[in-house]
């Protein structure tokens, strides 16, 4: 009986992908859709290695990232383009550990936590970099997260140093997904010393921008000062700011990493909202804001939680599908909303090909 459920559930599905447009694709499409994304970003690398602009190497981290996932025969091109993605990044990381370029005005540091989780991340991915760089950037993203007791502690901001107390949900997950996808790597740290973050305090940080009751319950909010989503006013009078769809999926991914399965009442309660709220057409609550970063932090979200399935929506075949049918002819992705950089086709194509190679695992 629960194999023919199954059977059901896998084939309503498909019926719904075909009405809305988007045919669940085949592995062949899948395989050919990133093969011309990668042509895409192997077109666009500088001679010096980076992508779209040079004093932010996660926007070279990305693709770096991206094509390391598919196979080395897809192009001739691609492991001397990884190679020297990889070298411009290294390149970029200054005596403190952080992958990042200085900017006066910004305290300094240029988005450093940003560049450095995201880089991070991708360096290790790509098999190419060699350790001590990476252990480098361990101790200072470690050293970027918040202490204290009030409301961002344990959380972490675009910078290490910032002219503002700040954090918010979107560079906490992007830290702590670097931290637990390169612990491995404490193992080559020498003299027995172990670095990580303190887990406890970013769970406590994710958890205060959880909504637990109204129409946002399991939603979470990018922060507790900056409204992206719009506000609201609680019986009580106290102005309340919006949940919405990508950090959401940033707060599943986050609480998965601190070691909290989807049988927890708070993973629990996240995913009824990404159920209640399911939708390809836009990242829930944002429209078309974000809509790329929407598309990558679901994959990795559902991906880490071990969910195959979202309230009868396999959402592997659904994204894959929605992917697929976004793609341009000359294999990028981009979207027309300029919020968060996405008019960028690089940004936009990295991430839908990180996402579209989840949905192919």
């Amino acid at each position: 009986m629960k194999q023919l459920e199954k059977t059901f559930v896998v084939a309503l599905a498909a019926l719904l992908a075909m009405q809305s447009g988007a045919a669940v694709p085949s592995a062949a499409a899948v395989e050919a859709s990133l093969a011309k994304g990668a042509r895409f970003l192997l077109d666009r690398q500088a001679e010096e290695g980076f992508w779209s602009d040079r004093q932010m190497p996660a926007l070279t981290a990305l693709p770096v990232w991206a094509l390391s996932g598919i196979p080395r025969d897809t192009d001739a091109r691609l492991p001397a383009a990884v190679e020297k993605g990889v070298k411009y990044v290294l390149g970029t990381q200054r005596e403190d550990g952080g992958f990042y370029v200085p900017k006066p005005g910004r305290g300094g540091s240029g988005l450093g936590n940003y560049n450095t989780s995201v880089c991070l991340s991708a360096l290790f991915e790509s098999g190419r970099s060699p350790v001590p760089p990476l252990l480098k950037a361990r101790e200072y993203i470690a050293s970027s997260q918040l202490t204290g007791d009030d409301t961002m502690a344990g959380g972490f901001g675009y910078d290490k140093v910032s002219r503002r107390r700040y954090a918010d949900l979107s560079n906490t997950s992007y830290a702590l997904d670097a931290m637990r996808r390169t612990q491995s790597l404490e193992e080559f740290r020498p003299g027995g010393r172990r670095v990580d973050v303190d887990w406890d305090k970013a769970l406590a940080f994710v958890d205060g921008l959880m909504k637990r009751e109204g129409p946002d319950a399991g939603g979470a909010a990018y922060n507790n000062r900056t409204p992206q989503a719009g506000s609201t006013t609680n019986a009580a009078g106290r102005v309340q700011l919006r949940a919405y769809g990508s950090m959401t999926y940033a707060a599943v991914l986050s609480m998965c990493h601190a070691k909290l399965d989807r049988g927890d009442p708070r993973v629990r309660q996240s995913l009824e909202y990404c159920r209640l709220h399911w939708t390809l057409d836009e990242n829930p609550g944002m429209g078309s804001q974000g809509l790329y970063y929407f598309y990558d932090i679901m994959a990795r979200a559902l991906s880490a939680s071990g969910v195959e399935d979202v309230g009868g929506h396999r959402w592997k075949e659904e994204l894959a599908a929605r992917l697929v049918s976004l793609q341009r002819p000359d294999g990028s992705w981009c979207n027309d909303n300029n919020r968060f950089w996405e008019a960028d086709p690089v940004l936009c194509t990295s991430f839908a090909m990180l996402a579209l190679e989840l949905c192919a695992r």
